[in-house]
């Protein structure tokens, strides 16, 4: 497994992970209470934080346990890394229409920020996903 290989996984559980953490807090914290009503900007800001911190922190930890032979990146993973990043940016923009959608609607800033929230880690799986696909089977 190359380096890039090794990162994109670790960001993909990350972000899956943090992610869930988080919605099981929001979730928790309703207890009988509108979702809307929850605080909801510190959990989410945390759970940021936390994903970048577990990101690095997990690359590192990977990397310890089984060193990559080098980690120059060849064209391969330039080309892997564009496309996953395509395939990633391509969610991101056309899901960025949900959050238009509900600050058109007037919605809460509940959920405004919440799907802003959903649509960046989906993005981050699908681009992270895409890119682990492409090593394995290839582009």
């Amino acid at each position: 497994m190359s380096y890039e290989e090794k990162g994109s996984l670790v960001y993909l559980m990350v972000t899956i992970g943090t992610y869930a953490v988080y919605v099981g807090l929001i979730i928790s914290r309703a207890d009988g209470i509108p979702l809307a009503d929850v605080p909801y900007r510190s959990p989410m800001l945390w759970s940021m934080g936390v994903a970048i911190g577990l990101s690095i922190v997990g690359r590192i930890l990977v990397e310890i346990a089984r060193p990559s032979d080098t980690h120059k990146l060849d064209a391969r993973d330039r080309d892997i890394n564009r496309f996953g990043e395509y395939i990633g940016g391509t969610v991101l923009a056309l899901g960025m229409l949900l959050p238009f959608g509900l600050a058109l609607w007037a919605a809460d800033h509940f959920w405004i920020a919440n799907a802003m929230y959903f649509v960046f880690a989906l993005s981050a799986v699908v681009g992270a996903g895409a890119k682990l696909i492409a090593y394995r089977r290839g582009l």
